[in-house]
Parts: structure tokens; C-alpha cells; sequence
């Protein structure tokens, strides 16, 4: 199959010349859009839309993205998990963003709206409503969107969730009308703490039920894997304590269960199970890499490759002879260097929006139209980026000094020879979860424009990479963590990639407790250092965060820090203030509950104590764990590169080849 492409739609905007760096704004604005759903019947196209502080619903007639409706919610609530119920209507939910590096906070209500903006209705509410509206009041019940039935104009498949003791959860499978707001359920899951999964005929089939303890009472999330039969009871087909975890994705249009399965060490295989043995099959199974995504035919919902991300992402086909796989294929061809993978389909498959990314270019969407055989340009993540003058972000692998091999990534300044550059370290947030990933980075893409190399080392503990190496974290925060971020930048220096005499350190969340803790650690390595949004001080964070409120999440503390307190001390950068003698600046979000601001406000009055009073501090009002408002973010950054500018500067300023 040849691909033609129609470059129609919106068109880039010309950037700032490449021997000027763009402005600070230039990366710090927010992407035109967040995501994308075409209409079952491919009329409209539903776009999120990131305000900052703000995601807004906009629906647009995809003959000619023309405007339809802009869908706003009051008191500053995001719209997010919007989904097409029938060719022309639209759910969607209500959440509150609580800060860059956390996902954003469900409010639990759930709205539905026609494409032209007709007929909206509140479809779960709190509170105290009329006579006429009481159905659909809610308790304690917190609703989640399953399945939009899309052949259905009105009706929804939801998950409810509500509580019944302490530590755990009822679910129940429940069909909602998105015009009335009735309710009707549908089936309940067999124990607490479940989720439930649909087969081919929309009805409950598997439910997944975790635990967060081991035996012991000790954090480790576990889970079964429930099946419902025909006789309408539920049978245990796999228990995760038998050193076996098998969990259920989807179910495709042809009745093919997509699961994976997990010795909860190894990266989890993915595979089938089979309908009436409950046995599984493996499809595919890496390594080194746990799968990081699916293509999923637009046409039918098999699966037709997954992707695996230790370095550059790579695509592996599961089903050479499906058709679709001829198609994706091509599209891949069509975009050299890039990923490209569906996003959402019409009905009948006939119409499939694209998505195409790389490190250089932030986004964009394409309509696929198989009539014509033609992909249509839609529009840009980041209409203002000019992908010929990003950065590359390189793929690496070393060994650290146990012998184990770790993966990361640099960014390195267009024009550069990638040699005795300025680095600046980046550990990512979590640790135990999150990872780097390859892709366009607005906050490394300004480094480089101002000519400095980032690195980003996937530590142990980082996800995607299996149960075994992310457990390897728990306890080792100050000592094998800090080792595989000091080793990896040894590595950098070693290759000729760094100056040795320019690196600065800076991370946000778990990476400012780093950017705090490797140079207490390793002295002299690093020049500066900058702690955003940082844990520094256990007690503290036992106290006041939103972790410390919850039994499990002190459970989790619990194994990541240590239980005692001398084994808290120990990890907590406050205690080494005296030992972190280089230059040091410090923000935080006023707002923020995962690592509240007394954290960042504690450490400067340790460090001043110390003798080495922070050079900045900011504490950000209205700004929580990690900073949406694009003000406030140009302020951060613009003193963040001063910063860097007066240690490890001046920044060279390469002009494009």
C-alpha cells in the first residue's frame, strides 16, 4: 500500500530565527491540544485543550475544523476523560489539576453534551438536588467511564466504585442514560478492592482485584484475576500470591481476550487467554522492556504490534497477517524516525485519526481516509515549534558500578558535536513508577537552546522495566538510587559528553530530592543544584503531605524510607545540609500536598544554617506540585537559567547548520 499525504489544515507559524534562542515562552506555553476523538459517524472531531490551569472540550466539524461548541466547566475544573456516545453526543468528567508532575484530581462528576452544545445535562452530581433530579444524586459511590457504547445514542457502561470498610472498595458494572442520568446495575464484583473488564457483548466478564499488602501487612501491590461465568458466578482463574499475576486489558469485537501475565519480576508478557481453559498464551514478552503500548487495529480492536521503550520506542508486530498491519506499516513508512499509532476510528474504520511524535516534533494528528488512501494533515500539538530546529534526544545504555545495565537519555543542542558540553543532570519524579521516556521535552529543548546537554537516566526503581527493578528502589533512595544518577553522570564525563567542570543538577518531585541528595553524596561533581517541588525531610512528609493521610500510603512510606526513624533521618537530605556546600536554588508550590512547600522552606533554613544560604527561593502562590500557569513557569525558568548561566555558564548559543 502507498500512502499519499494531503498537507491541508493548519499551518505552522514561522519561529524565531535559530541564531537567537526563542524566548523562555516559546516553551513553557501549553499544546494546543491534549488529545483527540473522532465522532463514531466522522463528523466531528473532539480536541482537549489545555489551558494551563484549564482543560476546555472543543468540538470541531472535521470537514473543515470549523468551530461547534467550546465546553467549559466553572470554578476552574478540567474537563477530562470525554468519550462520543453515539454519533453526535459526548461524556466527559470534571477533575482539578493538582499540579504538574500528579495526574489531576477526579471531582466524581460526570456531564454529557450534544456536538452543538444541545441538551447538556449533569449526569453525577453531589449534593442536594430537586425531587425531579434525585435520582441522580450520589452518595459515596465515585463513577468511572468503562465503555461509551457507541452504537447506543444515550446509554453508558460505568464503574462505581464505593466504600465498605477502611482499607476497601465494592464495585459494580452500571449502565447510565447520559439524558435522563438513570442508573441500572448491571453486576457487582465478587470481593473489595476490584475492577471490572466487559467481553465483546458489553457484558461483565473479569474482574481484577488487588491488595496493596503482602502476608505480612507490608506494602506490595498484588492482585487475582476473577472470571464471571454464565451461571452468574464469579471463579478464581489466576492468584497472584501463586508467583503468577494475570490481568485482563480488553476484549476485541471477535470475542480475543488481550491479557498480560507477570512472574512480578520480569517485564509482563503480553498475550491471549483463552476463552474456555482460562490458559494464556504469550505473544510477545521482552526482556528488558515491559510493553509501553498497543497498536490496536481501528477496524476490529486486535492487536497488531506493541511497543517497547528501554531506549527509542520500538514496534513489534504480534499480527503480521491482519490487514490493518499492511496499513500501519505504511504509515509508519510515511513518517521516517518518528511514531506514528492510531488514536481514534470512526464506526466502520473507514476514517482514522493518526497520531505522528518524536523527539523533534511535539505532535500532530492526521485524518487516514481509506477510500481515498490519503492521510489529511489536521493540525500541531505546537503549532509555533519548528521540528528542523530541535534538539536530538539520544538513546544510551551504560553499566553502573554493580554491573547492571541502565538506560537514559541526552539531550544535546542542535549544531553541537556532542562533545565537553554543559550538562545539566535531570532525575525524573517518583522514583518507584515513573520513567523518561524519548519524545519532544519543552523543559530539555530549552536547555539545549541555550547550549546546554541534559541527561536522563532511568535509576532502578524506574518504571517500565519490570516489578523486580522498580522494588529495587524501596530503601534506597540516599544509596542505590544516588549511586546510579552519580555513576551515570561519571559515564557522561567519561565519554566526552560533559565538561567535567560544568554540570549542574536539577529535578522536580523525587528528582529534587536527588538534586538535594547527590551532592551531599558525591561532592564536587556537581556545580549547582536546583530542588523543585522536593521531599526533603521524611518526618515532614509523614506529617503534612497527602501520602502520610492514608494507612497504605504510610505503609508505603514505610518500606520506601525505612520504619524507623533513624533509617528516615538517614535518607532525608536535610539531615547532610552541612555536606551540600554548593550553589543551591530552591521552588516550590504554595499549594502543594504531595510535597508540601514547608519541605523547600525547611531545607533553605537547614542550608542557611549551614552557611550556605539558597541563592533563590521561590514559593509559588496558587501553584501546587509542579507549576501550570505559564507566568509563573516562564519565572521559574527564566531564573533557573540565570542561574545555570552564573555555574556553569555562558551557554553556547549554536547557530543551526
Amino acid at each position: 500500500m502507498k500512502l499519499a499525504l494531503a498537507t491541508l489544515g493548519l499551518a505552522a507559524s514561522v519561529v524565531a530565527s535559530a541564531a537567537e534562542p526563542p524566548p523562555v515562552e516559546h516553551f513553557m506555553r501549553h499544546a494546543t491540544y491534549s488529545s483527540a476523538r473522532i465522532s463514531p459517524n466522522g463528523e466531528y472531531l473532539a480536541i482537549g485543550v489545555d489551558r494551563g490551569g484549564q482543560d476546555v472540550l472543543t468540538v470541531l466539524r472535521l470537514s473543515d475544523l470549523s468551530l461547534m461548541k467550546v465546553n467549559i466547566l466553572p470554578d476552574e475544573k478540567s474537563v477530562a476523560g470525554y468519550r462520543w456516545v453515539g454519533d453526535d453526543r459526548l461524556i466527559f468528567t470534571a477533575t482539578r489539576k493538582v499540579g504538574s508532575f500528579e495526574a489531576p484530581a477526579g471531582t466524581g462528576e460526570w456531564y454529557a453534551v450534544n456536538a452543538d452544545g444541545s441538551q447538556p445535562r449533569p449526569i453525577i452530581f453531589y449534593g442536594n438536588r430537586g425531587a425531579s433530579q434525585r435520582g441522580k444524586n450520589v452518595g459515596n459511590e465515585f463513577f468511572s467511564l468503562l465503555d461509551p457504547l457507541e452504537d447506543d445514542p444515550r446509554n453508558v457502561l460505568m464503574i462505581a466504585n464505593y466504600a465498605r470498610s477502611a482499607d476497601g472498595a465494592g464495585t459494580e458494572l452500571v449502565q447510565v442514560d447520559t439524558v435522563s442520568g438513570t442508573r441500572k446495575v448491571l453486576a457487582r464484583a465478587p470481593k473489595e478492592n476490584c475492577s471490572l473488564q466487559i467481553d465483546e457483548k458489553k457484558q461483565a466478564r473479569f474482574a481484577i482485584c488487588g491488595r496493596a499488602r503482602d502476608e505480612q501487612g507490608k506494602y506490595d501491590p498484588n492482585s487475582d484475576l476473577y472470571r464471571l461465568g454464565e451461571d452468574g458466578k464469579w471463579s478464581l482463574v489466576a492468584a497472584g500470591s501463586s508467583g503468577k499475576q494475570l490481568g485482563v486489558s480488553w476484549t476485541a469485537k471477535d470475542g480475543t481476550i488481550y491479557a498480560y501475565e507477570s512472574d512480578r519480576k520480569a517485564p509482563p508478557a503480553f498475550g491471549t487467554i483463552d476463552r474456555a481453559t482460562g490458559e494464556f498464551r504469550k505473544l510477545f514478552q521482552d526482556a528488558v522492556s515491559e510493553v509501553e503500548g498497543v497498536v490496536i487495529s481501528p477496524s476490529d480492536d486486535k492487536a497488531l504490534a506493541v511497543i517497547t521503550a528501554a531506549g527509542v520506542p520500538k514496534v513489534h508486530l504480534v499480527d503480521e497477517a491482519h490487514p490493518d498491519a499492511e496499513l500501519y506499516a505504511s504509515l509508519a513508512a510515511a513518517f521516517p524516525g518518528q511514531m506514528v499509532n492510531f488514536s481514534s476510528a470512526t464506526r466502520d474504520g473507514r476514517k482514522v485519526i493518526v497520531t505522528v511524535f518524536s523527539d523533534k516534533n511535539p505532535g500532530e494528528l492526521y485524518l487516514f481516509d481509506r477510500d481515498s488512501g490519503k492521510a489529511r494533515f489536521l493540525m500541531k500539538s505546537r503549532e509555533w515549534v519548528d521540528p528542523a530546529q530541535s534538539a536530538t534526544m539520544r538513546a544510551f545504555s551504560f553499566k553502573n558500578r554493580e554491573g547492571m545495565t541502565l538506560y537514559g537519555y541526552l539531550t544535546i543542542p542542535k549544531g553541537s558535536d556532542g562533545k565537553n558540553l554543559p550538562l545539566i543532570v535531570n532525575p525524573h519524579g517518583g522514583p518507584m513508577g515513573p520513567r523518561d521516556s524519548w519524545g519532544y521535552n519543552p523543559e530539555t529543548q530549552l536547555f539545549a537552546s541555550r547550549g546546554y546537554a541534559t541527561l536522563q537516566v532511568n535509576f532502578r526503581g524506574s518504571g517500565g522495566f519490570g516489578k523486580a527493578f522498580e522494588d529495587m528502589a524501596y530503601g534506597q533512595w540516599r544509596t542505590g538510587i544516588m549511586n546510579d544518577v552519580i555513576d551515570a553522570t561519571r559515564w557522561a564525563i567519561s565519554e566526552g559528553i560533559a565538561d567535567g567542570e560544568r554540570i549542574c543538577i536539577y529535578g522536580g518531585s523525587f528528582g529534587g530530592y536527588a538534586a538535594l541528595m547527590a551532592p551531599a553524596r558525591e561532592q564536587g561533581l556537581y556545580k549547582c543544584a536546583v530542588g523543585y517541588v522536593g521531599m526533603y525531610d521524611a518526618q515532614l512528609q509523614y506529617k503534612l503531605s497527602d501520602t502520610g493521610e492514608s494507612a497504605d500510603g504510610r505503609r508505603y512510606l514505610d518500606r520506601a524510607f525505612g520504619a524507623t526513624r533513624g533509617e528516615q533521618d538517614a535518607m532525608s537530605p536535610i539531615t547532610y545540609a552541612d555536606q551540600i556546600k554548593l550553589p543551591v536554588m530552591l521552588a516550590a508550590g504554595a499549594r502543594d500536598r504531595r510535597c508540601p512547600p514547608e519541605h523547600t522552606e525547611a531545607m533553605f533554613e537547614a542550608l542557611e544554617r549551614a552557611g550556605n544560604r539558597p541563592e533563590d527561593m521561590i514559593i509559588q502562590s496558587g501553584e501546587m506540585h509542579g507549576f501550570y500557569g505559564v507566568e509563573n513557569r516562564v519565572n521559574l525558568y527564566s531564573k533557573m537559567l540565570a542561574f545555570f548561566e552564573k555555574h556553569i555558564g555562558p551557554g553556547q548559543r549554536v547557530a543551526a547548520n
